[in-house]
């Protein structure tokens, strides 16, 4: 069951990431938590940073791991204020209209500089994708993006409750490890129904070598069954198709919701709680902790 992908091209502003992270009292900016969450929207094809890296030598080596381009740009006393700012909008404008193949701009910048790129790139068909420092990153970038993520929401996601793969054999934790994540995408991507065949196209974009075969299972089914009967995931058979849907987590933690529920719109949940106020109103409340 194919789902539709982003091709995405990746810019980063690291000046300006990196000076929003420390005034935020981060230490270290972790790229990999930046890609992981845009494999999970599509491919990456094409990650470009953007620094005087005689600066920021210390994250030469993760970029260079990561297949990121980094673009070298002089101290500002050298080559003028914003020539950093101007190569990627140069950049990012010549990609947009000889690349035709790619969907989704990723800008990871707070600075609302970019707010006229972003307008031009939409007014090119194209999606835009915002990253940045919540305290650090201008409201008129952020509203006229897509989507906007925050950087530390991609720190705070590593905190999520999810079930426990201790014990298990090293290869079983790194596989179910993937597993969980893909789950966790797809959720948050707002998918109602998680086929087996759409996680394990999630899973093959996060880890591209994925092959549930090394990890001893004949079929994916197979491997959702075992997660199953680990309580890691619960699984549902679908009649209709013979496969199987997975419902939810099995943390232990009690009811956990299923996949239709956690994808469903904060905004249904607050009507929901606002017409039991109004149903009640003139009776004193206990809000719950």
């Amino acid at each position: 069951m194919p789902i539709e992908e982003h091709k995405i091209a990746l810019f980063i502003d690291f000046e300006n990431i990196a000076l929003g992270l420390r005034d935020s009292g981060y230490k270290q900016f972790e790229i990999h938590l930046v890609l992981a969450r845009l494999l999970e929207k599509g491919k990456v094809v094409v990650r470009r940073a953007y620094a005087d890296w005689e600066r920021y030598s210390q994250y030469k080596r993760a970029f260079h791991e990561a297949a990121i381009e980094l673009i070298d740009v002089p101290l500002k006393a050298y080559s003028g204020k914003n020539s950093a700012d101007i190569r990627m909008v140069v950049d990012a404008l010549d990609l947009c209209f000889a690349k035709g193949f790619v969907t989704t701009f990723a800008l990871c910048s707070g600075d609302s500089d970019f707010s006229p790129l972003v307008s031009k790139l939409r007014e090119n068909d194209k999606y835009v994708i915002g990253i940045g420092v919540k305290n650090s990153s201008s409201d008129l970038l952020i509203s006229n993006c897509d989507e906007f993520i925050f950087y530390e929401d991609l720190i705070r996601s590593l905190a999520e409750a999810t079930p426990s793969l201790t014990g298990l054999p090293e290869k079983k934790q790194e596989c179910f490890g993937l597993l969980i994540d893909a789950i966790k995408a797809l959720m948050r991507d707002g998918k109602e129904v998680l086929w087996g065949s759409m996680i394990k196209q999630t899973m093959q974009r996060k880890k591209p070598e994925f092959n549930e075969e090394y990890y001893g299972y004949p079929t994916f089914t197979a491997l959702l069954k075992d997660a199953e009967s680990l309580h890691i995931v619960k699984l549902r058979r679908d009649e209709r198709s013979g496969t199987y849907v997975v419902t939810g987590f099995d943390t232990g933690l009690g009811a956990e919701p299923t996949a239709e529920e956690a994808a469903k719109p904060a905004a249904k949940r607050r009507r929901r709680r606002r017409k039991g106020a109004a149903a009640g109103e003139g009776e004193p409340t206990n809000p719950t902790p």
